[in-house]
């Protein structure tokens, strides 16, 4: 099984969620970001969602887009986040999967990123803006080498293309729950439930929940019926207050432990 397979298996045996923090690489520069993602996995994380920043992130809110300011102007490329992988990798085995936008892909070079993401260590690729109907050439390239294309799915997706894509899904589903861009509302667990547990039903891939899950109490709610729980926002939102003062790696670790417990109690 792969890193990922492995993580939500084990889960599963323990009947728990996974906790899925998002960072963006480079925010506040790449040395941080490596030190961010050992404290994330040690404080409790299951898997990582790892943004390679980029210059129109158009489905995410204010904090997101900021964060990928700064990391763009602390010289943040995509090869750069991938030589991180490569030394992150060295001590830490946490499933990591970048997520982004397809302009920095094409430019970099599908085939290539193929190889080179699987050489460092990448476990999935999340694309935000690449319909899985037009993502061939990028699945492909990554069939072969192993990586996992996460696709995304909606409220707004109808059924009998959700049962579908949910047939073709690989590693985990990653489920917006509301209509929006990242950061910019609370989520309501009851409202999406019926249409997790509807999925669910339709797949044995694992469904992940994302947009809106800010708190303990938000993480417990959702995962008491998602096989995941994604947390964006409200990290990046610690990692611009702290920057690379000493307080900054003691707050992520009391913020992803107490997500953590949340979800503990959850079930």
């Amino acid at each position: 099984m792969t890193r990922i397979e492995t993580v939500f298996h084990d889960l599963r045996q323990r009947n728990q969620a996974a906790l899925i923090p998002f960072l963006t690489a480079g925010d506040p520069d790449l040395a941080t970001t490596a030190e961010l993602i050992r404290t994330l996995a040690d404080a409790g994380a299951d898997l990582i969602e790892l943004g390679f920043p980029f210059s129109d992130p158009m489905a995410d809110g204010p904090t997101i887009q900021a964060s990928s300011e700064r990391a763009l102007q602390a010289g943040t490329t995509l090869d750069k986040v991938l030589q991180l992988v490569t030394e992150v990798r060295r001590d830490c085995q946490v499933p990591l999967v970048l997520m982004g936008y397809y302009n920095p892909l094409y430019r970099y070079g599908v085939e290539k990123f193929a190889a080179d993401a699987a050489a460092a260590g990448v476990d999935g690729l999340l694309l935000v803006d690449l319909p899985p109907e037009e993502a061939q050439e990028v699945t492909v390239c990554l069939k072969q080498v192993g990586i996992a294309m996460i696709t995304l799915l909606a409220p707004t997706t109808p059924p009998e293309r959700m049962r579908r894509l949910g047939m073709e899904a690989e590693g985990y589903i990653y489920y917006v729950s509301m209509t929006g861009v990242t950061g910019t509302q609370q989520v309501e667990p009851e409202a999406i439930r019926e249409a997790v547990e509807q999925l669910r039903g339709m797949t044995d891939i694992p469904v992940g929940v994302g947009f809106g899950i800010t708190t303990p109490e938000d993480a417990a709610a959702v995962g008491r019926f998602a096989d995941g729980v994604v947390v964006g926002s409200a990290l990046v939102r610690i990692i611009e207050k702290y920057g690379t003062s000493n307080e900054l790696l003691p707050q992520v670790r009391q913020f992803i432990e107490s997500l953590k417990g949340g979800l503990a109690a959850s079930r």
